[in-house]
């Protein structure tokens, strides 16, 4: 699992949504949406970035909230979309 020295999701949403505070702070589990750190404006951003990063196309992405609710369950989506197809 990733440290957040060497974790680009958890990076960018402490640069992004929680300025000024430590990576390390920011838990798998903590809630981003109840907690309202990504508000709706926040989870279009969020969509956007993980669309470019990974080179996932936004038509791939799911949109519900719950998607994006912990660290965790970012990374299971994204580690999920980005893995290269087997044939």
């Amino acid at each position: 699992m990733s440290t957040g020295n060497n974790d680009p999701i958890r990076e960018y949403i402490v640069r992004e949504f929680l300025a000024g505070e430590d990576t390390e702070d920011l838990t798998d589990d903590f809630d981003l949406i109840e907690s309202t750190v990504v508000n709706s404006l926040g989870l279009v951003r969020l969509i956007s970035w993980i669309s470019e990063t990974y080179d996932i196309p936004v038509d791939d992405i799911p949109l519900e909230p719950a998607a994006y609710r912990t660290l965790a369950d970012i990374r299971g989506f994204v580690g999920k979309a980005a893995a290269p197809a087997t044939v």
